[in-house]
């Protein structure tokens, strides 16, 4: 494994994902700060757990707007595969490759300490610094306005560490509240 793999990784998000690089490097910011000192599988798993919004496709899952289990799943294996077949491309030990491809397997959905860390890293990520993304989606009517108050609070009530999720209340609660001003004054 590349000793420089951190910054080996965060490269390859920025120059592949230009679309929303910057919500994968900020969830590792979060990560940072709820988790200092977190293991190197879990910050290269919360760098690149949304990759595969980086790479169309036709495996590809789209999101619909609504709170799609399958899609979630869809997402999450897809990111898992592209994140791990990269992880070869550099050299890593297969065990590594294979304890990032689990944590970003769940971000969606926790489950395990370090996964649940994971998953906080993301939905604290997305509340900081998706909001006016999606505020566009519901102004250029590609998304109904309850479906993205849905995706608001279900990534503040999807975390699953208690004092996290009260970190992010004020964002859900901001974050709505803009949604909920005339369109016009977005």
């Amino acid at each position: 494994m590349k000793t420089n793999l951190l910054e080996t990784t965060t490269k390859w998000v920025l120059d592949t994902y230009i679309h929303n690089s910057l919500h994968m490097v900020n969830s590792l910011e979060w990560l940072d700060r709820i988790a200092p000192g977190s293991r190197e599988a879990v910050r290269i798993a919360t760098l690149t757990h949304d990759m595969e919004r980086a790479f169309p496709g036709p495996d590809m899952p789209i999101w619909n707007g609504d709170e799609d289990y399958d899609y979630y799943v869809a997402h999450s294996n897809r990111s898992a595969r592209i994140v791990g077949d990269w992880l070869a491309t550099q050299d890593c030990d297969p065990a590594f490759i294979q304890d990032v491809q689990e944590l970003i397997k769940v971000h969606e959905f926790g489950g395990w300490p370090e996964a649940d860390l994971v998953q906080a890293a993301d939905s604290l990520s997305f509340l900081d610094v998706n909001i006016d993304l999606f505020l566009g989606y519901a102004k250029s009517g590609k998304f109904r306005t309850e479906q993205i108050k849905a995706k608001f609070v279900y990534s503040h009530d999807r975390i699953r560490i208690p004092w996290v999720q009260e970190l992010a209340k004020p964002m859900m609660h901001s974050a709505v509240e803009r949604l909920e001003t005339p369109l016009s004054a977005v």
